[in-house]
């Protein structure tokens, strides 16, 4: 159904047509999408249109006129007096002080001198208030773009005037021409992407990481704790300046130059934005700001996160929003990022913020004021609306748990707004298969239900593992199946043990049903292609401030005489089969077996015939398999070829399987072939 054939229903409610049972809600989707529309028509009436609306960067902060006069604006509405205060007049608390408006914001001029900008570029600076209590506090900007810090004087970040020249850039982005048909998202972390104990720069990824990740064919980047944050081992987690990118990396320059040079080797950039809260940090940070708890936060206990330590946005404060949606505007504008995976969205959802909370499915879960955030909704909504309308082909994911309707669906539908959604009950599954259950076990009809089990009509970004699964405290997949056998038994001068033999093989045909039955994109954190042998974890008291953890050891992937090289020959097959044939962008898969007993699992999607067999012993000869459309099959893709370290069971130049035109679980024509034991293979129609 095309999207003009929604408009016969009332305003909101078009999604109705694709999921009846949220008919009783009915009136919270129409009054959801009253509230959007009368904030997109304030921003139009006020303010000349949300897009416009976006630009506060431009108006707020620091900005250098094209005569290099400089003008610096900040809202503080509970300040009474502003001071700013910097290198270039030598701290002098008096000199430079700031007008306020009826609006609580504060503003000053500084002519050029001789024709260049008063204050130096890359010297500090800072803010200083007069409380109404005659306290005076200084302040980091809260629209700085440059924070550093440096540790060995103060934990506290310092602001910095940075008004370097211009960054010259050489390749559009991909989006220019086309928003990705299939999403292959590598999710990378900047600071682990050395080999070395210590953090690695947004120019070494650029220089080695970025060429990886073009090999194994992934077409999306997602990066990880690009805004600036107090806690290293906070993940990126704990933001303290939204505009500033991290300084432990490198410069603004240098983060343009990476995003550069994505873009010419054809890869979209997503930055990890992290808008369902804040730092604490009163210092560096948003909080206290202007001396109050509420002015960027809700105030008291309403405004703190329990579980994270954090303060947490008043989504319905027109400042508020502004300055939100301006950072998103800037990161695009600004450093050229295709899109954002928004963190916490479930956080925001709910006034509860999903703590405590189970959500089984029930409809009731996602409506009602005492259960959602309606400011926080609304905001999401806005979010979405400004950025497609700013550009249609900018990517929008959601860390989203509950599995909140509608959020995947346009706004003018009655829905949210995003692009995809993550499958967070994924890697779940799988760890808990591995944890609890024995191979014999495992059950076909659950592993395919919870690989299905999503909305209709709402993408989903798939995923084995991600970034949660490697941290200290949980396991990887690689660790779950041949734990310290790694560190012995993964060399090819070794004996294929077991263990290892039944890892390598499960972590393959994991990834790839994954990939296949799982969703409309699909995800891989930075180093788990290869079965990366270690946990993840940052420097920090409890492990003695160590570096050892919070890297990639790509030298154990580039040792030609160890098998991770095998799962990353695999994976860069999946992504390259992928990007030949495109499943991710076709129709779901029609599944057309689960046998409990065999362990076998067989479905098609994009004329490809996929195969698994589960089974942890038994290989069948002549299985019969339905399929669709009549004609000869080849081998695609083995899982136990000797490329990627399998056994090669399979004699790929003897392997042409033909239909028999007899009907076979519910498909017209059947094949049969040689499947082995803990083995996946794609068969293709040959033409």
């Amino acid at each position: 159904m095309s999207i003009a054939e929604f408009e016969k229903y009332e305003a909101g409610t078009g999604i109705l047509e694709l999921d009846p049972w949220l008919e009783p809600f009915k009136a919270d989707l129409v009054a959801r999408h009253n509230r959007a529309q009368k904030s997109i028509k304030d921003f139009e009436d006020k303010e000349g249109g949300i897009v416009r609306f976006s630009e506060g960067y431009k108006y707020f902060g620091f900005n250098v006129l094209d005569n290099n006069d400089i003008i610096y604006r900040e809202w503080a509405p509970n300040a009474e007096r502003m001071f700013l205060i910097g290198e270039f007049n030598n701290w002098d608390r008096t000199s430079h002080e700031m007008k306020k408006n009826q609006y609580g914001v504060f503003e000053i001029s500084l002519p050029a001198i001789n024709g260049n900008p008063s204050i130096a570029h890359n010297t500090k600076i800072k803010i200083t208030l007069l409380l109404p209590t005659g306290v005076y506090v200084d302040r980091i900007p809260a629209w700085i773009t440059r924070v550093t810090q440096d540790l060995s004087v103060s934990p506290t970040y310092e602001s910095v005037f940075w008004n370097a020249p211009k960054y010259e850039w050489k390749y559009d982005s991909p989006r220019a021409n086309y928003h990705p048909a299939s999403a292959r998202i590598y999710e990378a972390h900047v600071g682990i992407s050395t080999s070395e104990s210590r953090v690695g720069t947004f120019k070494e990824f650029t220089r080695n990481t970025l060429p990886r990740i073009h090999k194994l064919g992934y077409n999306v980047i997602q990066l990880m704790a690009i805004m600036e944050h107090a806690y290293y081992a906070s993940f990126g987690y704990q933001v303290t300046s939204f505009f500033a990118v991290s300084s432990r990396y490198g410069t603004p320059e240098d983060l343009k130059e990476l995003i550069d040079e994505a873009h010419k080797l054809g890869i979209t950039v997503l930055l990890d934005i992290v808008h369902s809260h804040a730092c604490k940090n009163v210092l560096d940070g948003l909080n206290m700001f202007d001396g109050t708890d509420y002015q960027y936060f809700h105030g008291d206990a309403k405004g703190y996160h329990s579980l994270w330590d954090s303060r947490l946005f008043n989504y319905g404060k027109y400042e508020v929003l502004r300055f939100l949606l301006s950072n998103l505007r800037f990161y695009v504008e600004e450093y050229h990022f295709d899109g954002f995976r928004f963190d916490g969205v479930t956080s925001m959802l709910y006034v509860h913020h999903g703590i405590g909370t189970g959500f089984a499915g029930t409809y009731q879960e996602y409506f009602g004021d005492e259960r959602v955030d309606k400011d926080a909704i609304n905001y999401l909504i806005l979010a979405n609306y400004m950025l497609h309308t700013l550009d249609p082909n900018i990517i929008t994911i959601a860390e989203d748990v509950s599995g909140m309707p509608g959020l995947c669906i346009p706004m003018t539908l009655g829905g949210v707004g995003f692009d995809y959604r993550l499958a967070m009950a994924l890697p779940d599954m799988w760890i808990k298969l591995l944890k609890e259950v024995k191979d014999d076990d495992w059950n076909m009809g659950h592993i395919v239900y919870q690989l299905t089990n999503r909305r209709y009509k709402e993408k989903t970004v798939a995923y084995a593992e991600s970034h949660d699964q490697a941290l200290v405290g949980d396991k990887t997949l690689a660790f779950w199946l041949m734990d310290k056998e790694m560190y012995t038994n993964m060399s090819v001068l070794s004996e294929n043990t077991p263990v290892i033999d039944r890892g390598m093989a499960l972590h393959k045909i994991i990834r790839l049903i994954t990939h296949t039955l799982g969703g409309e994109g699909y995800l891989n954190f930075e180093g788990n292609e290869f079965g990366h042998p270690e946990w993840l974890d940052f420097p920090r008291e409890g492990n003695g401030n160590s570096f050892w953890y919070a890297r990639r050891q790509w030298n154990i992937l580039d040792d030609s005489l160890l098998r991770y090289r095998f799962l990353n020959e695999f994976d860069a097959a999946m992504q390259h089969t992928e990007q030949k044939y495109g499943w991710l962008h076709s129709e779901p898969a029609y599944v057309s077996l689960k046998h409990e007993g065999d362990k076998i699992i067989a479905f098609e999607r994009a004329g490809l015939l996929f195969i698994f067999n589960f089974h942890p012993s038994n290989s069948y000869t002549d299985y019969r398999v339905g399929v669709q459309t009549a004609g000869k099959y080849n081998i695609l893709l083995d899982s136990d070829a000797d490329q990627f370290g399998g056994h090669s069971r399979i004699d790929h130049a003897k392997s042409e399987y033909f239909t028999t035109p007899l009907a076979w679980n519910g498909r017209d024509n059947y094949i049969q072939v040689y499947i082995p034991a803990r083995t996946a293979i794609i068969l293709v129609k040959f033409d």
